[in-house]
């Protein structure tokens, strides 16, 4: 098994899979279905240095996040699909 250690202030975030029906129950065919927009943080890279001061990162591993519609990059690592952004491109945590 692969290990992705993201690095400066990316993170690795597994997407939730998308829905298969609305709320009123019809199902969404595989040609309509949105691209999610929420996920679960799985790497955190170490932070960023701003004007030679460390900036930790506000996301941990395991935090459910949301984020913009096309943020990130595809990774398939291991037969699992993860979408590698920056810490800036997560809109908030999704506190349960």
């Amino acid at each position: 098994m692969s290990t992705f250690k993201p690095l400066g202030d990316r993170i690795a975030v597994r997407p939730l899979p998308a829905e298969e029906k609305t709320s009123s129950g019809l199902y969404i065919p595989d040609t309509a279905k949105e691209k999610p927009q929420q996920g679960t943080v799985v790497a955190v890279g170490p932070g960023r240095t701003e004007d030679g001061v460390h900036v930790d990162m506000s996301v941990r591993e395991g935090d459910r996040v949301l984020y913009g519609k096309y943020a990130g990059t595809d990774l398939v690592l291991d037969d699992e699909e993860l979408l590698i952004m920056k810490e800036s491109d997560v809109l908030g945590r999704l506190d349960d």
